[in-house]
């Protein structure tokens, strides 16, 4: 069994793998669908499983809105069991939920009804009044979306993100982060899960709607991403045959954790997605069909924010930059997409690790990024 206090921790520190914006990776020079030349998905999938402690993986790349290539090795289920993961399959996509978070914020600021500079104890008065924020009234809209707010994450003995049997409010989880310890001074990076619990708490304030329906009005719907959705009880998993992801806790014991709680995470990680519908999202955004440059680059450039490796032997092209990772106990997501919007290649890796070999279990995916778009460079 794993204590409260530890897999709340785990689940933080998975989460910190983060989203990661601009890192370079292969680009494909092309004018239409036929010129982009794409390696064999399925040996790249294969390759990760073989890395180690590797349940399954899938991974299907687009170009242009239509799917051209797609793989899936490994199994549902550990020990080879429970029969081979659909490509088309839903996942946790964890921390890439932050770029949609911030995009309905983003949209609010564009609509007049916020502005990036307003003060957290203006926008989010109760925050102050109850004293569950230190210094709300420096930290700014801004702060919030770039990591620079200083606000503490929210693990504690009273969040599990194991226990389904409970529905996380997001001001549990504020209140929680205010029992830790300020980290960092207002204007320097350092990433927290709560900036992005407050954020989903400014879109519920302003618009009087749950964050699940302003995702799914603002970007699933007119997107149509018809299999993503953010659950809102702790009892609500993933929908249809999908891979489970599993835990090794501090005794050995190998946990299956496809149940997490995502109500613990909310509008910092908890939407679950697929390939075809996480591509469909970077494809509007890097377009320019969700926000305008202005506000989009807002989200993607964090000041301070330390850069991931990129994509291997073909890195460097910024034709092709933005990198979006997710990650907790049992899963690492990623999203590679083309900056102009045109492919990207949707990953997800379902696992069976402790946490420190989980934290280095992504970088296998930068030879599967290679091994797709630079076959020569892989061979």
């Amino acid at each position: 069994m794993v204590s409260r206090q530890s897999t709340a921790v785990r689940v933080v520190s998975a989460t910190c793998a983060a989203l990661a914006l601009s890192v370079s990776a292969p680009a494909v020079a092309a004018t239409d669908n036929a010129s982009v030349k794409v390696g064999d998905v399925q040996k790249a999938m294969e390759a990760l499983v073989k890395t180690g402690h590797v349940v399954g993986a899938i991974g299907e790349v687009y170009v242009d809105g239509k799917r051209v290539a797609k793989g899936s090795a490994g199994s549902r289920l550990l020990n080879g069991e429970g029969g081979k993961i659909p490509s088309t399959a839903r996942y946790r996509i964890g921390s890439q939920t932050k770029q949609m978070t911030a995009t309905v914020v983003m949209q609010l600021v564009q609509r007049g009804k916020l502005k990036l500079d307003d003060k957290l104890s203006k926008v989010l008065p109760e925050v102050a009044e109850k004293d569950l924020v230190e210094r709300a009234d420096e930290i700014t809209v801004r702060n919030l979306i770039q990591h620079t707010s200083g606000v503490p994450e929210s693990f504690s003995p009273d969040i599990d993100a194991l226990d389904t049997t409970v529905t996380y409010r997001a001001i549990d989880l504020v209140a929680a982060s205010r029992t830790q310890q300020r980290p960092s001074e207002i204007g320097t990076f350092n990433y927290s899960n709560t900036n992005y619990i407050l954020l989903g708490m400014i879109v519920e304030k302003l618009t009087g709607h749950p964050l699940a329906t302003e995702l799914k009005r603002k970007i699933f719907t007119p997107l149509g991403m018809r299999d993503t959705y953010l659950p809102v009880k702790g009892s609500e998993g993933i929908k249809g045959p999908h891979g489970h992801g599993y835990m090794v806790n501090e005794k050995g014991a190998v946990v299956d954790v496809d149940k997490l709680n995502a109500t613990a995470m909310l509008g910092a990680g908890g939407v679950i997605s697929t390939a075809h519908d996480m591509s469909a999202f970077l494809r509007a955004f890097n377009q320019g069909k969700l926000l305008p440059a202005s506000l989009s680059k807002v989200i993607t450039e964090r000041p301070g924010m330390p850069p991931l490796p990129g994509g291997g032997p073909c890195a460097g092209n910024p034709e092709f930059g933005p990198r979006n990772d997710g990650s907790a106990p049992g899963f690492i997501s990623t999203t590679f997409a083309s900056s102009d919007g045109r492919l990207q290649f949707a990953v997800s890796m379902t696992l069976a690790m402790d946490d420190d070999e989980r934290l280095t279990a992504g970088r296998p995916l930068g030879d599967a990024l290679t091994s797709v778009f630079c076959p020569a460079s892989a061979s």
